[in-house]
C-alpha cells in the first residue's frame, strides 16, 4: 500500500508529496516539479479528512495526470490566512480548499484577512466541505472573485475531495 505524507504547517511551504515522498521544495524545482494542488485543511472536531489520512486515490488520481499534490493542515485561522497568502506565491495551480472548523472563526474573525486573501489569490480554487453551514460566504460582499465551486456532501468529506480532484485536473487539462 502507497503511503501518503503530509506536511506539518511549519513544513507546507517547503515540502510538496510526489512520489509519495516528502520531498524538499528545492529538490523538486530542480527536476522541474511544483505544487500543482493545494490541498489546505483545517481542523475538523469529527476528524474530518486530515493529512495522512488523505485518500491513496487522491494521490494516485493526481499521479496519473502528471500532477504533484501537496497537503497541508491548519490548525488556527491566521495559519490558514498565512498559507492561502504564500500559495499565491508559490507554484500552486490550483487550490482545495477545507477550511473545516474554522469557518466560524471567519465569520467572527473577518479582520483576520482570509476573504481578502481569498479574494487576492491567484490560481483557481474549490471548497470543499460535508456540511452546508461550513462553506464560506462574503461577508460584506467585496470579495472579487469566489471560489470555482463549493462542493458540499453531507457527512462525507472523502467525497467532496474527490468531487474537487476531479474538477482540479479537469481545470488544469483544459
Amino acid at each position: 500500500m502507497q503511503e501518503i505524507y503530509a506536511a506539518t504547517p511549519a513544513e507546507c511551504s517547503d515540502f510538496i508529496v510526489a512520489e509519495s515522498t516528502m520531498v524538499p521544495r528545492q529538490t523538486l524545482r530542480n527536476r522541474a516539479w511544483t505544487v500543482t494542488i493545494l490541498i489546505l485543511q483545517g481542523p475538523h472536531a469529527t476528524g474530518g479528512f486530515r493529512g495522512a489520512d488523505v485518500s491513496t486515490s487522491l494521490q494516485a488520481t493526481a499521479q496519473a495526470a502528471g500532477r504533484s499534490l501537496s497537503v497541508c493542515t491548519c490548525s488556527e485561522l491566521r495559519e490558514l490566512v498565512a498559507h492561502v497568502r504564500a500559495a499565491s506565491g508559490q507554484d500552486t495551480e490550483f487550490m482545495l480548499l477545507d477550511p473545516g472548523d474554522l469557518t466560524e472563526d471567519a465569520r467572527a474573525h473577518p479582520e483576520e484577512g482570509l476573504e481578502d486573501a481569498l479574494s487576492q489569490l491567484v490560481s483557481p480554487y474549490v471548497e470543499v466541505h460535508d456540511d452546508s453551514g461550513a462553506t464560506l460566504e462574503s461577508i460584506d460582499g467585496s470579495r472579487r472573485s469566489g471560489p470555482l465551486a463549493t462542493i458540499v456532501i453531507h457527512g462525507d468529506l472523502a467525497a467532496s475531495y474527490r468531487i474537487a480532484m476531479g474538477i482540479a485536473l479537469r481545470r488544469l487539462a483544459a
